[in-house]
């Protein structure tokens, strides 16, 4: 849903007019480009068979991501062609944490690419359905605090000319 029509109410589909810049918010046009600096850290993602954490897939581009996830398949499969050839059951138990680590870099792009499509559309009237905040129903129809302690002029004139009187007890 993250290309579905700004405004609730236009034909779905549609792109915004600028669609440029929104295709570059895809893209991670807005995200910063800081190489890693940390020798050990490039070493455990060099080496496929660790673990893959996410705050490292954080500082990667949108390419470096694509470039990982591509790799990551790629080596799932050839781990199931083991496990139905017979492999040995430190490959089969690898199975799992290479497709924990897919979903890892689908998550880090997916958060990337929703984060910058919320910078993106912060400024414009409308977002996206999928990018509004959920809550329930009954909170997101509310009042918001201003137009909950609106009141009218002539309540606000009583309320400076009457105020609520203070009373002292005595001890």
């Amino acid at each position: 849903m993250l290309f579905a029509s700004v405004h609730p109410k236009a034909p779905h589909g549609e792109y915004p007019a600028n669609s440029e810049k929104l295709l570059q918010a895809l893209d991670f046009g807005l995200q910063r480009e800081t190489p890693l600096l940390n020798p050990q850290i490039l070493l455990k993602m060099a080496s496929s068979s660790s673990k893959i954490r996410a705050f490292e897939l954080q500082s990667k581009s949108k390419q470096d991501l694509l470039e990982q996830l591509h790799e990551l398949k790629t080596e799932l499969s050839s781990l199931r062609v083991q496990k139905i050839a017979g492999g040995s059951a430190s490959k089969l138990t690898k199975i799992n944490t290479v497709r924990k680590s897919i979903a890892r870099v689908l998550t880090v792009i997916n958060q990337k690419q929703r984060q910058n499509l919320r910078e993106f559309y912060k400024k414009s009237k409308y977002t996206p359905l999928d990018l509004r905040y959920k809550k329930t129903r009954a909170i997101r129809r509310r009042l918001s605090e201003k137009e909950a302690s609106a009141i009218t002029v002539k309540q606000h004139k009583k309320n400076i000319h009457f105020p609520a009187r203070k009373i002292a007890l005595k001890a």
